[in-house]
């Protein structure tokens, strides 16, 4: 039995494969955020196993304590003279003509930040010797204030690393969790470094108690965690390093997407992963596309991540009025506790769920095939003394609280349109080009207007959508990813720089094979970081024995210009090795007869452009591959509803992916495309991140 686990903010998703029968089962509980295990273990209590489970864990664990900052106690030791490298940081600002704007405080106090004698040049060499006496009068300090974790990074230990790793010797025997930037981050920029390396010692503690109980308590005879980069790994590797699962989840989602999508033909999309706490979106032009530039909570994490694009707009977001009397809609999420208001847990602020609960697009009888029935009655009463509060009057031939419920929709509409617009748009990409694929639980009763606003013609929901990211896991391989930095000119020979990447290649051979994987199904993808003498920013670029032409036309094609003049410098070399595991085939199911009629199991009247309009009600069960349906209609599955409009075709192919062919208003959506003067790269590892950093900086 194979296993995959996703926890949301409101929901934990299980899916269960079962190699022998080929068959899949899915299920959801209330995530408990208090101790996020609770849910995780119940979960898996609810099913009996006949042997020990092979199990792929994503988890909000890290991230929520980075965020909510309720990581560990940590201290930082770096370099005599630069314990503030976490507070001076960067120059830059989110937005420069914010005069009130501030940066967050850094996940170290200024007392815990600790200088110790030491120094490399430029070069790799000795400056001044590692003063090792001067940890002992430190590890009584840093017992004294209940440090229980340590992060170590010196200021160019990238280039010559003996000093880090004879003081996180020292820092272990003595019992502390220790973080050292040449294990975590061997490269060059110091404050990313030290931030990604500092990330690492105040969440890893928390992750490492968390993963314990779990692999302690689900007897797996596997446990593995969900990476940020697409991938997994063992959970004794992310529990020392859990800065590389901060994003688990939503990186979970963006794979099961792309599995499903290239099964069913579709290579371009655009991924939109609406949850009950947030929205994440993602583009795939071909490939996943990776960023080294993330940041969580205002904090820089220099590993290689997914590119995705986050917005607190779920479910669950909040409705609610501000000072100047403007309806407006999250980022506060009611969560799994109380959750909205239609659950009856408590909830007494009306939410994006409770929105469209009113216009009628979910069954209150049938909500998780009907393990839950939604309180509407109680949801009435809460959008009409809202809509009071934000001094609306009922629309024409709609009740008060149905007036509402559509202000609410279209404002978050509003807020997810803005964010699949960054990814695609405003990165110079056409989203006509593109199919949406959908999930999350609440993605299939937004899809379809988010489709048309941006006039995208094809839309796929998958089926499970809600738990498509727990699917996702048990489709990732396993990925590490390996960096050096070299500072090379571009004069610098193909064969010199293969030589240079054996050590990575042989370091990651070796570690991929402990993970289980065999040595003929794991790949190597070396890469290099290049730019022009004098920019600040880089490229990936494939190495190859074209690797200087290669990287003239990829910076002509992203930025619109090239200088083959200029010299050029090879900053990093980076290595990308992946794993092979089976995924699990996707049933197929034969299509039915093209004369078989699908009869609707219920007719309501929903909400549609301010009018009430009657709608078929259909289960998705029901549908064969053969049939169509004509919007206006909603599709209730066990764990999602659907919602299409007026003019919209659904089919479902031998998958069961719902397959939507969109009404376009051929008008619609294409200015703002056609004015983008942005480019898109052909490499799929390039940064669409620091494209974008990298052209404001120029």
């Amino acid at each position: 039995m194979r296993i995959g686990i996703d926890i949301g903010g409101t929901f934990t998703d299980f899916v269960f494969f079962d190699e022998q029968t080929g068959q899949f089962e899915t299920f959801k509980t209330l995530s408990t955020p208090t101790k996020p295990e609770e849910a995780v273990l119940f979960g898996l209590k609810s099913k009996p196993l006949t042997a020990k489970p092979h199990i792929v864990h994503g988890s909000t664990v890290a991230t929520n304590a980075l965020l909510e900052r309720k990581g560990a106690i940590t201290a930082l030791i770096t370099t005599v003279g630069f314990q503030d490298i976490l507070e001076i940081g960067r120059q830059n600002r989110p937005d420069i003509y914010d005069l009130s704007s501030r940066r967050p405080s850094a996940l170290v106090p200024p007392a815990l930040r600790f200088g110790i004698t030491e120094r490399i040049d430029h070069q790799g060499q000795v400056i001044q010797p590692l003063d090792l006496s001067e940890l002992d009068k430190l590890i009584e300090l840093l017992r004294r204030a209940n440090v229980s974790a340590v992060a170590v990074s010196f200021l160019f230990s990238f280039l010559y690393s003996e000093h880090e790793e004879q003081v996180a010797s020292r820092l272990r025997q003595a019992g502390f969790f220790v973080s050292a930037s040449n294990e975590v981050l061997p490269e060059f920029r110091e404050y990313e470094r030290t931030s990604t390396t500092t990330v690492n010692a105040y969440i890893s503690p928390i992750m490492d108690r968390y993963l314990a109980r779990l692999e302690q308590e689900s007897g797996a005879a596997d446990f593995r965690v969900m990476q940020s980069n697409g991938g997994s790994i063992r959970a004794s590797k992310a529990r020392r390093e859990a800065v590389r699962c901060v994003l688990s989840g939503p990186a979970g989602g963006v794979v099961g997407a792309r599995y499903v999508a290239q099964k069913a033909g579709f290579g371009q999309l655009i991924t939109f992963d609406m949850g009950g706490t947030s929205t994440d979106v993602s583009l795939c032009d071909g490939d996943i596309q990776i960023t080294t530039e993330g940041e969580i909570g205002g904090l820089p994490i220099r590993i290689p991540i997914i590119d995705i694009h986050t917005v607190g707009a779920g479910g669950g977001s909040i409705a609610h009025v501000d000072a100047g009397g403007a309806l407006r809609v999250g980022p506060e999420s009611a969560g799994a506790n109380p959750g909205p208001i239609c659950y009856d847990q408590g909830g007494t602020e009306p939410t994006v769920t409770d929105a469209n609960l009113i216009l009628g697009r979910l069954p209150a009888n049938q909500f998780l095939g009907g393990q839950m029935t939604l309180n509407q009655a109680a949801t009435k009463i809460a959008m009409e003394q809202l809509a009071r509060q934000a001094n609306l009057t009922a629309h024409l031939g709609l009740t008060l609280a149905q007036t509402v419920a559509a202000g609410i929709i279209t404002i978050a509409n509003a807020h997810m349109e803005r964010a699949l617009r960054v990814i695609s748009v405003q990165r110079g990409y056409d989203p006509r080009e593109f199919t949406l694929v959908s999930f999350g639980g609440a993605g299939g009763l937004h899809a379809v207007e988010l489709a048309r606003a941006l006039n995208i013609p094809k839309l796929l929901i998958p089926p499970h959508a809600s738990t498509l990211s727990a699917f996702g896991m048990l489709t990732a391989e396993v990925i590490k990813d390996y960096a050096r930095t070299v500072m090379l000119t571009g004069e610098t020979s193909y064969a010199e720089l293969a030589g240079r990447m054996e050590q990575l290649i042989s370091q990651g051979r070796a570690e991929v094979m402990t993970e289980g994987v065999p040595e003929y199904d794991i790949r190597l993808e070396p890469l290099l970081d290049m730019r022009y003498q004098g920019q600040s920013y880089e490229l990936m670029i494939p190495l190859s024995e074209q690797f200087l032409s290669n990287f003239h036309t990829t910076h002509e094609y992203t930025y619109g210009y090239s200088e083959p003049t200029m010299p050029i410098e090879i900053v990093n070399i980076r290595l990308r090795v992946l794993g092979y595991l089976p995924p699990p085939p996707l049933p197929e199911v034969e299509s039915g007869s093209i004369h078989e009629l699908l009869k609707p199991f219920d007719r309501k009247f929903t909400i549609l452009a301010n009018q009430l309009v009657d709608t078929p009600f259909y289960r998705g069960a029901d549908i064969q591959p053969s049939q169509q349906i004509l919007g206006p209609a909603v599709v209730v599955h066990s764990d999602t509803t659907v919602f299409i409009g007026q003019g919209d075709v659904l089919q479902m192919d031998k998958y069961r992916n719902l397959l939507i062919r969109v009404e376009l208003n051929a008008s619609k959506g294409t200015l703002a495309t056609r004015q983008s003067g942005l480019g898109k790269t052909k490499t799929g590892t390039q940064s669409f991140t620091e494209k974008q950093s990298n052209i404001k900086e120029k």
